[in-house]
């Protein structure tokens, strides 16, 4: 018992530190976009290891954008897939979707859009990231998204009393934003079709078409149903499909631009090369060639090193069959 009272002494201490509450759900289990704190710290030119959260750092999909804002400007709420391969920017793409429309114009790039709907202030996003153990089970999903959405969460918060409170009281729009959906299908088995089936329910006949979904997947949401053994009829109503390529040309120089130290034009040629205009590639190869301007070295060894980096994401310069 002692040592039970230790832990959970030191557990209230970490939470304290991190300006989390033992008894509140935290409305965004996703690491929190930095745009409350964007003036405390200064940020990475370049980022590579995690998605992309906060829009300043976030270029390209401007297609993507159009068509996908283009579904949520009116109701009902439409639903879209973002299929892509792994690390081609599913999960950013998803972060700039819920974080642009509402960012501060200090805090974006000069001439950054950011109007892509008419009234952002009337709409609610909900991150759901299925790597998240806590979002793992049924009731802990639906705590969360009731959590998010400032309703009242029913004790025991089961699928019946979650479909009367959401029913009865969505009168926002809201977009809930599915990333790591191959996660939620294979290793969360209270996530059964059952459950798939009273959200397809509440977005197409409950809540006056003020409830959409936006998926990231590396394959269509039917055939990853499939694969998975489940058979819900959710995954048919997802209308729009948007597939991650490559950024364009435009797009890419746009990011490498994006340098506090601009890039000779012959290394700006040689990333456009070598990364084929992928993001994350360019990201990597604009991070070494940064790095090594700022402390004064010379050659080509920056080269080497990207290439280096590099290795573990060349499945992206392989072309879909």
């Amino acid at each position: 018992m002692h040592g039970e009272g230790v832990q959970k002494s030191s557990l209230e201490l970490v939470f304290r530190a991190l300006r989390l509450k033992l008894e509140e759900g935290d409305c965004d289990f996703a690491p929190k976009n930095q745009l409350q704190n964007a003036e405390d710290s200064e940020t990475s030119s370049f980022v590579t290891g995690t998605p992309i959260t906060h829009p300043h750092h976030f270029f390209g999909r401007q297609k993507e954008l159009k068509r996908l804002f283009d579904l949520l400007k009116r109701r009902p709420l439409q639903n879209a897939a973002i299929i892509g391969k792994r690390r081609s920017g599913k999960t950013s793409l998803l972060q700039y979707l819920k974080n642009i429309t509402t960012t501060p114009t200090e805090q974006l790039r000069p001439g950054q859009k950011s109007d892509w709907l008419p009234h952002p202030e009337n709409y609610r996003w909900i991150f759901v990231d299925f790597q998240d153990p806590r979002l793992q089970s049924r009731e802990g999903l639906l705590r969360y998204i009731l959590e998010c959405l400032k309703m009242s969460v029913p004790n025991p918060c089961d699928l019946e009393r979650f479909m009367d409170v959401v029913s009865s009281n969505l009168r926002q729009r809201t977009v809930i934003l599915l990333d790591e959906i191959g996660v939620g299908l294979q290793g969360c088995p209270e996530l059964d079709d059952r459950f798939w089936e009273s959200l397809r329910s509440l977005a197409t006949n409950q809540t006056n078409g003020n409830l959409g979904f936006i998926l990231a997947t590396p394959e269509s949401p039917i055939e990853l149903a499939r694969s998975t053994g489940h058979s819900s009829p959710f995954f048919n109503i997802f209308g729009y499909t948007a597939t991650l390529a490559a950024l364009t040309e435009a797009e890419a120089r746009e990011l490498i631009a994006s340098s506090p130290t601009p890039f000779p034009a012959e290394d700006i040629e040689w990333i456009l090369t070598q990364s084929k205009c992928w993001p994350l590639l360019l990201q990597i190869l604009c991070r070494e060639r940064l790095f090594s301007l700022e402390h004064g070295e010379m050659g080509d060894d920056w080269q080497e090193e990207g290439l280096q980096q590099m290795q573990p994401f060349t499945h992206l310069l392989e072309k879909l069959v």
